[in-house]
């Protein structure tokens, strides 16, 4: 086809980059057949539009911007126009289509981090190295959540020809040490302190248990096995799993699934069985499965945690998912803030394929399936599952309209199932100890175990495992307690809702959580002090969501606007007309995002800040400590 393009040229390293990624990634898959939607393309090229995230992770990891001569050359590559790639690389807040400082520190002011040292170090940052998104050899940006919330503050090093690597808890005096340390021991060390993933997850090591005095399910091989060790993995029942799934067959393994009534932990709850049972026997070919480890909601780490200490498990279950959906091709999509987990997955992923755990014949059993990790770019709407197809297929990732579902029409529009960490990590127990014995802890809809992130005015931060139905008052005595006067708790993460303190003997369960208007969501149990800045903090959400916004959609284009505007106005006590006035417009805005948005991003975007209104804990007018980043990129909401 002809394109149109400028007179621009990438460099040799972006050439070289771009060339040698294309090279390593464009390999046939096992059963390799993958359709396309750029139909004026030539074949060869449409057949490789799916690498095209991949490829400008390459081009900016090697220069820490992509060129317009860049851009060029991926457009010449996969014969696409490139006002599309363009289009594309502008969604994503990790990649930068302007010139930028090789090292970058992306500090995490979101609602865990900015009160509890991130905007401290955002100033110590200021003073040392300019304001944000300035200067010639390092720069400094704001970031949503990191996903590091249990050890806040977070920062992110984003390096050209470096890895990225993670910091936390940080300290200003550290992260400029780092930015000035040599690329790949600083990533080791960190590495090596950041992976010890028994800080982020307290019940852990030898003999863990559950608040009842049960064994760990899910975290039980968290600090007990070498996440970097196949063998050390199979000595603690690695594989069992899978073995006892080819045994009994796709059918009795999707019985059990039914059995168990193991539902979904991403925080939509379907019922896991139903969604494999119909992508199994959907008649069109071929079936693909995706993994959904874009885990970007503010407050929640649990699949990071999971990842790091116990990546093997990720490739056994999604090994599972394949066989029994009769899918070939899994695609593991993670976060781009997770270099640690990507690091770890991607050296299990390999060495399940050097010893035949995936592949052609897995482990000699005659069904075929491999799997293909992609590495998201910052954008939290990647995490809603048609996004997320959009994104792996090589477009903006902007949702669907629904009907119909992945598991009719997915990934290429094909037959998929997509399922989250946390849900894939569960098959194995199923399979484990029996899909009956699985639903008799808990109970309805809730079987099973459940992770939850505690974050915040709590003892002990970090990821905790219960069975459903421990109360809240439970689980934060587990975690060590609450750390001051307790004034509320964030429950469900930003799409979630506010509870109060008398609401603390509420059994987790998805119905408990519904009987008293609140949601489990993502697992998220953020907890606030009388100290505590309420309007700050709904500031800050209102501002996610804003930012997050895919912008396809009026309701939630405008409506995430305004209602950071709406806030903004009574933080600053200048409301338009009265308080009554800006809340109810917080009220309507609420209502036509809630009804009319297409995703679940924007229908969830005000939840807690309609249920902090409902609460009476929106503070009194007055200047808060901080202002929120929006303001301090010029955008001050009018």
């Amino acid at each position: 086809m002809d394109l149109h393009l400028s007179q621009a040229e990438p460099t040799a390293l972006e050439r070289d980059a771009i060339d040698g990624a294309f090279a390593g990634l464009a390999h046939p898959t096992v059963h390799d057949d993958r359709p396309t939607r750029t139909a004026h393309a030539g074949h060869d090229a449409r057949a490789q539009r799916h690498l095209l995230l991949p490829v400008l992770h390459a081009a900016q990891d090697a220069a820490g911007w992509i060129s317009e001569g860049a851009l060029n050359h991926i457009a010449r590559t996969l014969s696409v126009p490139p006002a599309e790639i363009y289009g594309v690389a502008t969604f994503y807040a990790m990649f930068s289509v302007e010139p930028r400082a090789p090292r970058v520190v992306h500090v995490c002011d979101d609602v865990a981090c900015g009160p509890h040292g991130g905007e401290d170090i955002a100033t110590a940052l200021t003073e040392a190295l300019g304001p944000e998104g300035a200067g010639q050899d390092t720069c400094w940006v704001r970031s949503p959540c990191l996903g590091m919330c249990e050890r806040a503050p977070a920062v992110l090093h984003q390096r050209a020809g470096e890895p990225d690597l993670s910091q936390a808890p940080a300290a200003a005096d550290d992260v400029l040490a780092t930015t000035r340390a040599p690329g790949a021991g600083a990533a080791d060390q960190a590495d090596a302190v950041f992976g010890d993933t028994r800080v982020s997850a307290p019940q852990t090591g030898p003999g863990g248990t559950l608040p009842g005095g049960g064994p760990l399910r899910l975290l039980r091989r968290i600090g007990v096995v070498d996440p970097a060790s196949l063998d050390d993995y199979r000595a603690h029942g690695g594989y069992a799993a899978l073995r006892r799934a080819i045994d009994m067959g796709p059918t009795r393994v999707i019985t059990e699934l039914e059995d168990s009534s193991l539902t979904g932990r991403g925080g939509a709850a379907f019922p896991t069985g139903v969604k494999w049972k119909g992508v199994a026997g959907a008649p069109e070919r071929p079936h693909y499965l995706v993994c959904n480890a874009d885990e970007s909601e503010p407050g929640t780490f649990k699949d990071r945690v999971l990842m790091e200490g116990d990546p093997f498990a990720l490739i056994e279950s999604m090994t599972i998912a394949g066989y029994v959906t009769g899918a070939h091709v899994g695609y593991l999509y993670i976060r781009g803030e997770y270099p640690l987990a990507t690091r770890r997955l991607i050296a299990a992923i390999d060495a399940a394929r050097a010893r035949g755990y995936l592949g052609e014949d897995v482990m000699g059993e005659g069904f075929a399936f491999d799997i293909e990790l992609r590495r998201g770019a910052g954008a939290y709407i990647c995490g809603e599952e048609t996004a997320l197809l959009e994104s792996i297929e090589g477009f903006r990732g902007e949702p669907r309209n629904k009907p119909p579902f992945p598991s009719v029409s997915g990934l290429f529009g094909k037959p998929t199932a997509i399922n989250n960490v946390e849900t894939l990590y569960n098959v194995l127990e199923v399979l484990s100890i029996g899909g009956q014995s699985f639903a008799e802890v808990g109970g309805g809809r809730s079987t099973g175990s459940k992770l939850f992130c505690l974050s915040g005015a709590v003892g002990a931060p970090g990821v905790y495992e219960v069975d459903f139905g421990t109360t809240l008052r439970q689980l934060l005595d587990l975690a060590g307690g609450v750390r001051g006067d307790l004034r509320t708790i964030l429950l469900g993460g930003a799409a979630g809702g506010f509870v109060m303190p008398e609401d603390l003997d509420v059994v987790l369960t998805l119905e408990g959580a519904r009987d008293i208007g609140a949601t489990l969501g993502s697992g998220v149990v953020l907890v606030f002090d009388s100290h505590a800045d309420l309007t700050g903090t709904l500031r800050r959400i209102a501002a996610f969501f804003r930012d997050e916004s895919c912008g396809q959609c009026v309701p939630c284009r405008v409506g995430t606007v305004r209602q950071e505007e709406a806030l903004a106005r009574l933080e600053r006590d200048a409301p338009i007309g009265s308080r009554e006035t800006e809340m109810a417009l917080l009220e309507d805005l609420a209502r036509v995002m809630r009804d009319a948005s297409i995703c679940g991003l924007g229908q969830t975007a005000p939840a807690a800040i309609t249920s902090a209104l409902q609460l009476g804990l929106l503070d009194r007018p007055g200047k808060t400590e901080h202002a929120d980043r929006g303001a301090r990129n010029g955008k001050v909401p009018s």
